[in-house]
């Protein structure tokens, strides 16, 4: 089957999209581009996607999202201890993210940039991770593991005093040597401030 005789939807065009970015970077890429890789014309894609700022904020959503999916079975998981619990997710989180600039650093950096104009899906997905934090909290308070009174406040602490191990802004860092005893150093402290 050919490209063009295959039916064009969003998830489609958001995989032409990936390729696209990666080959030409954010500032030179186009919907004509991405309509040119699908066989299609670009009226096609913006069917699907009224704006390129729409197609990029998709697009981005979609990256972000692979992150989010991948923790979401460690919070779910309200059978085992919540200390492991929050740094197997904390540690889950700092590798997927190293992954995605180590595995693609060009596609990284082009995500990079295309996040700082995507505030709103960006804010999503920090809610949507916080969130996930937030339930492990909450199950480590109503078993009593963990002492905080605010499990939303304490999820967003916990986020934020690691954000040097998920940040995209610390990436330059995530390579250098001793960065994964140091991330064990934040963890071990956390995780015993949650209990004190």
């Amino acid at each position: 089957m050919s490209p063009t005789s295959e039916t064009l939807t969003a998830e489609r065009i958001l995989a032409a999209t990936e390729e696209v970015l990666r080959r030409h970077g954010p500032a030179k890429a186009t919907v004509v581009d991405v309509a040119r890789a699908l066989g299609v014309s670009h009226g096609s894609v913006y069917r699907h996607f009224r704006t390129k700022a729409a197609l990029r904020e998709a697009v981005t959503k979609r990256w972000l999202d692979r992150t989010t999916e991948v923790l979401a079975g460690i919070a779910a998981d309200a059978g085992r201890d919540p200390r492991l619990r929050v740094r197997e997710w904390l540690a889950a989180l700092f590798a997927a993210k190293r992954r995605k600039a180590g595995d693609d650093p060009e596609l990284f950096a082009t995500y990079s940039v295309l996040t700082d104009g995507a505030g709103e899906v960006v804010g999503t997905h920090i809610t949507e991770l916080t969130d996930q934090l937030t339930e492990i909290v909450r199950a480590g308070t109503e078993a009593g593991t963990f002492t905080v009174t605010d499990p939303a406040t304490a999820a967003r602490a916990l986020f934020q005093a690691t954000a040097r191990f998920h940040d995209p802004g610390y990436a330059r860092e995530w390579e250098q040597p001793g960065v994964e005893e140091e991330f064990e150093a934040v963890v071990d402290l956390l995780v015993r401030g949650l209990s004190a």
